[in-house]
């Protein structure tokens, strides 16, 4: 028996195109949790006020590298929406919290 023609278009789709087409939800709408959510309107702050909420203990309980997981994830997501002196400020956010990661492991 010859074998089965391929539907025309299928072939190349990736799994992950496939489930973009069914509705499919994102695991990016529940990243954030009420518990650990940074406080509103957090983002529009200065760099060092920005560092300081996201390394709390209150916001990040895992430490500060979860503060900054946060800020790269709203960087990455605003993409272009954000303005170049506002991707600047968070940038120099992200350096201040770099900074104290790398404070953190330099102590044993």
């Amino acid at each position: 028996m010859p074998p089965q023609p391929t539907r025309p278009g299928r072939a190349g789709r990736s799994r992950l195109a496939r489930r973009r087409r069914s509705g499919t939800r994102y695991w990016v709408r529940t990243v954030t949790t009420v518990s650990t959510a940074p406080p509103a309107g957090l983002f529009t702050q200065d760099a060092r006020t920005i560092a300081r909420v996201l390394a709390s203990k209150r916001v990040s309980p895992k430490g500060v590298n979860s503060g900054l997981r946060m800020l790269l994830f709203y960087i990455n997501r605003a993409g272009r929406q954000l303005s170049r002196r506002r991707r600047i400020e968070l940038l120099k956010a992200k350096r201040l919290l770099q900074a104290k990661v790398a404070e953190g492991r330099g102590q044993p």
